[in-house]
């Protein structure tokens, strides 16, 4: 861990804030011929991939999950677990219901515009897993989904060394409405949920977190289907006054890093001395942790704390690094949101850790990343919606519109589209 004075050193500050999403031609070129090999031979190639990357004995338990190994995870449960992953599941449903759009129209003066929105038939969503398990990506991703009214739902993730799925998502899939779920995972799941093989049916759109190999076959797949994003390494900016807790701040950004290598913490503060107490914070908790050795890399590489002469400066190094996550640990955090042009999500106060807004809040943890925050939201309903748009014209105000059509036609030197609308007015 490090601490930077912003004005002695703008530019080992300004290396933190240009995050890149590398592209090696070495990567690309394999997840290239993964994602062609699935969609030539289908089946053939998701198989032994999957038997390759996943599980060598994937025929032994199938592609596809059965529904009785979905009701055995429920006995594999806690009921807390269980009674967690609901009101989880209740916040989000409740969150996401809000962001649902209705169609619309207008009737004016001979003419109706309207806009009709309606679900995608079929989506896909990719949850990590193997080494780890992730109830709420599962969570994250169906819900939204469901509640935008998609019928069919599928999820696909790798299964363990013992060629399963963590129960614990097993159940959380029930619970968010999955209706298919597939045990693959990497590259050659994105190519099967693009492309279709004879076991998994082609999709309308993916969505979900991965790795490098994951997120290189979305950007590969990208126009065959539809995607949410091209994910990096999660991040997380902390802006700090001396009214905050610096046991709070550290055990934030180790909750932050502890995702793997590549987790950007960071924190921003007016106060030597609070920086001086949150590096010693983290050097304590980092030593009760299970997963220090992760924690200690990204810290290391990622992770700073950064002193600067004014809340305003503080702000200004936010906007322009765009981040994922920003909590706002100051005396007026509402004040301190005035100024934010750029994040994912904004947490305020000292009681509104990333945790809670991670798995239970109701909003998308599914964020922007890479600085894409500049441009871009997290997931929503939106995201598995889509709209068309309905024209009728009559004949009275067709007459009054056609004049300026045919002007407009004929700058563009598109004579067709000038001579569709005169044709309609010989009618006259």
């Amino acid at each position: 861990m490090q601490i930077l004075d912003h004005s002695s050193y703008p530019d080992a500050v300004r290396h933190l804030v240009e995050r890149r999403w590398d592209v090696h031609e070495e990567l690309e070129e394999r997840v290239r011929e993964i994602v062609l090999t699935v969609r030539n031979e289908g089946d053939i190639a998701l198989r032994r991939y999957a038997a390759q990357f996943d599980y060598p004995a994937i025929e032994s338990v199938g592609l596809s999950v059965p529904p009785e190994e979905i009701e055995a995870a429920y006995g594999e449960v806690s009921k807390k677990l269980l009674k967690a992953l609901r009101v989880a599941q209740a916040n989000i449903e409740q969150f996401h219901t809000l962001q649902l759009q209705k169609s619309w129209k207008i009737t004016d003066k001979g003419m109706r515009l309207e806009q009709r929105f309606s679900p995608l038939g079929r989506v896909g969503m990719y949850v990590p897993g193997g080494k780890a398990s992730y109830p709420s990506s599962v969570l994250m991703n169906a819900i939204p989904a469901s509640v935008a009214g998609v019928e069919e739902i599928v999820m696909a993730t790798p299964c363990d060394r013992d060629g399963k799925i963590a129960p614990g998502v097993l159940v959380a899939a029930a619970e968010a409405g999955v209706t298919e779920i597939h045990r693959v995972g990497g590259a050659h799941a994105i190519a099967a949920l693009a492309f279709g093989t004879e076991t998994i049916r082609r999709v309308d759109k993916i969505t979900g977190p991965g790795n490098a190999y994951v997120t290189m076959a979305k950007k590969l797949v990208y126009g065959r289907v539809g995607i949410d994003a091209l994910a990096g390494p999660t991040e997380l900016i902390i802006v700090a006054d001396e009214s905050a807790r610096p046991e709070f701040v550290a055990a934030d950004m180790i909750a932050q890093a502890e995702h793997d290598e590549t987790a950007t913490a960071i924190c921003i503060t007016n106060s030597t001395q609070l920086a001086q107490r949150i590096e010693l914070e983290i050097t304590v908790q980092v030593e009760g942790m299970p997963r220090r050795d992760i924690l200690r890399s990204s810290l290391d590489a990622h992770g700073a704390i950064v002193l600067v002469s004014s809340l305003k400066d503080a702000t200004s190094i936010v906007n322009d690094f765009a981040p994922e996550h920003l909590e706002l640990m100051v005396k007026n955090p509402e004040k301190a949101l005035g100024r934010v042009k750029h994040a994912g999500a904004v947490f305020l106060g000292p009681w509104s850790t990333e945790a809670v807004g991670d798995y239970i809040a109701g909003p998308n943890h599914t964020l922007p990343t890479l600085g894409t925050a500049r441009f871009s939201s997290g997931l929503s309903v939106a995201d598995f919606m889509r709209f068309t748009n309905v024209i009728e014209v009559g004949r009275k105000r067709f007459l009054k519109l056609a004049p300026h059509v045919e002007v407009l036609a004929e700058a563009e030197g598109l004579l067709g589209h000038a001579a569709s609308v005169r044709i309609r007015q010989r009618e006259e």
